[in-house]
Formats: C-alpha cells, structure tokens, sequence
C-alpha cells in the first residue's frame, strides 16, 4: 500500500532524500533489473521529478559469440518499460567504447597478469559514479539515485555504510565512491530486505517484479571468463606447467587464466592431500599450488587508496574489520598509511586466499572508512610527510 499517515497533513514519504526536495529533479541511474526499476518507481511515488537514465555498456551478443544474444537489448528494453508505466522520461546513452576501454580491457589485461579483477568496482568507479554522474548534473538533477543496497548517512559529511540486510550489502563494490560523489548519490534501498523491493515491485505492477538477480559479471553471462579472455587476447591460454611449493613439477594446465588465488577444485592434478592454487607467474606460465597453509598471510599492501576518513587517522595504524573478498567476513586488522595512496594491512589472524587485483575494503561497524586495491609489491612510502597527508585530506 502507498505510504499514508492521517494524523498528519501532507506526511512526508519513507523514501524521500536527504537534502532534495519533492518537486525537484532527480536521476535514477537504471539497469533494467528490478532494484534500480523499484528505485525510480519510489521516486516518483514521493514526488520527484524522475529522470531515468541508462548505459548501453556492451553487445551481449558479440561478447558470447552467440547471434542474437542481446540480453543488454533486454534489459534497456525493460528499463524504457518501467519508465513507460511510471511516466517519466528515459535517455539511452551509448558507453560501448568507454566500458570496453575502462572496464573490460582493464579486466581482461589484469588477469593476463595473474590478478583476480572486480569489474564491477571499476564500472562504478570509471563509468557509472564518473561519467552517468557528470550527465546527471547536464540534466540539471539535484541527485542521482541508484539501486544499490548500501546507505548513506548526512552527519558532519555524507557517509557511506553498510546495507541493513547485511547479505545483500554492496558497500565492497563502492569502496572508491569519492566524497564529492557521495555527496551527490542517493541510494533509498539501503534500509530494505531484497523481499520488501520485490513486494514494491508487486505493488507497482512492473514487469521487472519477478526478474531474476544478475549472478555473473554482465559481460561473462556464462561464468567464462577464460572465453571472453582468449577472445579479446588471442594466445592468452598458453600452456604451462603445474608446481608444488616443493618444486615438483605434478602436470600442465591450459593457461593460467583459468585459474585463480585460494582455488581448489578443478586443478588438473592429483596428489594425497587438497592443493590450492598458491600463486600465479604469468611470465612463465606457471601455476603454483600447495597445502591450505601455504595461501595463510598476515600483510598485504595496496595501492589506489580511496580514503573516506582523513588518512592522518591511520598514520600511527587504525584498527578496524577488513573485507578482502566480497564473499568473505570482515575480520580484524589494523591499516597503515604508507602512501597519499598506499597502505598496510596487518592482520590479528592470518588470512587465506588473498589475491592481487581484489579490493581491500576497512569498516568501522558499518561504516565504510575506504579501501584500496590489493597488491603484491611492497609500495610503503615510510618517508610519508605532512604535507602529503595535508593535500590528501583535502582531496577526500
């Protein structure tokens, strides 16, 4: 049922945004899926003018080598759908060049190198919260609104948080949301259980109620990633041998793109004991696996930090619960500016398949302090001044 209160004239609307008005303008950032399709609905049930804009980021049909394969099509086509119903303008823009650029080939390239890549995260960061946000603002919006299961609190500043259903928290995925972009962003579902969206859905008649969650990255609808890599990188599935932590060579594997940090099953090899895959050398082809205890690690280091607290509070070493892996627990660490956009991260237990290319991700209860890309060199800068810290803080 729509929101209603008679004891009060005019009550406001459970979902209405902080800051922004009912009246005025706003974007909603849509997919096709039914999180960003409840989204803008609610939107305009609380009396925004809504603005829902979508990316044609890829041809899901050339990706897969399958003629007419244009899930992509689908989903714009599900967006116009619901903007249809609901009555407000939709745009279509075209980021085929870009996502293949700033996202796909980042992805592609990453794993030649023997990382494990998100791109997820660097769509948000380099497409969606850059340039969807840029046309946002061209479109005179006073906010753009997503539908993401995050939230965002206005204390001092705007902060971003943990969603309240905690299985279907995003927050990983936007650790590199800037504060200027944080600012500007809205995300009304982050206070909702996925089976009260669905429910909004029922209740608006969309389409999109019963649309099943996407499972795999948008661009790898099959879950291969090894096909859409030697497709882009003919050569990328060289050959190579198989190692032991010990030196013995125990077999051959078909490319090392098919393999990934903490993997167990599907090694190509037998032995006595489970073996995992311990590390990657994409210069000589190697795949180099070994007993659970030889994936343990107690430091990791990384790069292109994004500080949503000041970093001079992690200068002497912060304490706080850490994602490496957006499947896993938040565990307990201590983080270490070593950089403007580097730190450390030292453990309290030791961690088990951590892998270069993932993210890093530092919460304080539910609050997402920031995060950086995780690394295998030691890029730690003791020598850290000031001033450095100064400019840094600024910035975020």
């Amino acid at each position: 049922m729509p929101y209603t209160n008679l004891s009060i004239k005019n009550p406001p609307h459970p979902f209405t945004l902080e800051g922004v008005a009912p009246g005025e303008r706003i974007a909603v950032a849509m997919s096709g899926g039914v999180d960003s399709s409840v989204a803008a609905a609610l939107m305009v049930e609380a009396g925004y003018d809504v603005v829902g804009i979508t990316l044609q980021l890829y041809d899901h049909g050339a990706m897969i080598n399958k003629k007419g394969a244009c899930c992509a099509g689908q989903d714009i086509y599900d967006a116009k759908t619901v903007a249809d119903k609901m009555g407000f303008a939709h745009y279509v823009l075209d980021y085929e060049s870009v996502f293949r650029t700033k996202v796909i080939d980042d992805f592609v390239d990453s794993y030649l190198q023997g990382e494990t890549p998100i791109p997820c995260v660097r769509c948000n960061q380099n497409v969606k919260f850059k340039d969807l946000l840029l046309t946002a603002r061209d479109l005179e919006a006073k906010a753009l609104v997503t539908g993401h299961y995050v939230q965002r609190f206005k204390n001092d500043r705007a902060e971003l948080h943990r969603a309240y259903d905690h299985s279907r928290d995003q927050s990983y995925f936007l650790f590199t949301t800037t504060q200027d972009q944080l600012d500007y962003l809205r995300f009304p579902l982050g206070g909702l259980p996925k089976s009260e969206t669905r429910k909004h859905a029922l209740r608006f008649g969309l389409t999109v109620a019963e649309k099943p969650d996407s499972q795999d990255i948008c661009f790898v609808p099959n879950g291969s990633y090894a096909s859409v890599v030697s497709k882009l990188r003919p050569g990328a599935l060289d050959a190579g041998d198989i190692i032991h932590v010990d030196g013995t060579v125990l077999g051959r594997h078909d490319g090392i793109i098919n393999y990934t940090i903490g993997q167990r099953k599907g090694l190509g090899v037998s032995a006595p004991e489970p073996l995992y895959v311990i590390r990657l050398n994409p210069e000589k082809h190697q795949v180099w696996v070994g007993p659970r205890e030889a994936l343990a690690v107690n430091v990791i280091y990384l790069k292109e930090m994004n500080w949503l607290r000041g970093l001079e509070h992690f200068r002497t070493g912060l304490k706080c619960m850490v994602k490496v892996r957006s499947t896993h627990a938040p565990v307990e660490a201590t983080v270490t500016v070593t950089g403007p956009t580097n730190a450390m991260v030292t453990f309290e237990n030791a961690e088990y398949g951590v892998a270069s290319g993932q993210a890093c991700v530092f919460y304080e209860n539910d609050q997402v302090l920031g995060g950086g890309w995780i690394t295998s060199q030691h890029l730690q800068q003791p020598d850290l001044n000031q001033q450095d810290l100064q400019q840094q803080e600024k910035r975020s």
